[in-house]
């Protein structure tokens, strides 16, 4: 994998290498330890979840942090390629607000959206991972309050007054209003 030859044009700061070679030197010490669940914590737009986010995500947020990610693709293949037990995790975009227990974790790439999620979710997600299988090997996509697609079309069966009053409420809460 070549990180290096896609971020040799990107503006911003220069190319980083801190998250895969921490990730590097740790795989290595859990491995000679015996030591085997690792939850690991990307972002949303980190490997296949590149390109997911919509227009404007896509465009700006990668200008800003799109060396950071790939230094970041390179963490997810190290740790693909690794023995260990081992679940990415990427949250999208994170906030201060309180833990909620209304998110998601979302594997199937077509489910894959951006939008926001406290850390303090996140933070609950990652515990329950220190004993549950349910997403070993897998690269769950953390968000709080979009649906699948599925459920998509079945608010898009909902007259539109009905939809906005299930939207509204859920997106006022999202931003803090």
């Amino acid at each position: 994998m070549s990180s290096s030859s896609r971020s040799a044009f990107r503006p911003g700061p220069k190319p980083t290498r801190f998250f895969s070679k921490a990730t590097r030197v740790l795989v290595i010490a859990m491995e000679e330890t015996q030591v085997k669940r690792l939850i690991c914590v990307t972002g949303f737009g980190a490997g296949n979840s590149r390109g997911h986010g919509g227009f404007v995500y896509n465009v700006g947020f990668h200008l800003l942090l799109g060396r950071v990610y790939d230094d970041k693709d390179v963490q997810e293949w190290i740790v693909r390629r690794s023995k260990l037990d081992w679940v990415i995790v990427r949250p999208v975009i994170l906030t201060d607000g309180p833990k909620t227990n209304a998110y998601r974790a979302l594997v199937d790439p077509r489910d894959w959206t951006c939008g926001s999620i406290s850390r303090a979710d996140v933070a609950d997600f990652l515990v329950k991972q220190i004993a549950d299988d349910a997403f070993l090997r897998k690269t769950p996509v953390l968000t709080s309050w979009r649906w699948s697609q599925s459920e998509g079309k079945h608010l898009q069966r909902i007259s539109a007054r009905r939809t906005a009053a299930l939207i509204f409420p859920r997106l006022l809460r999202t931003i803090g209003a």
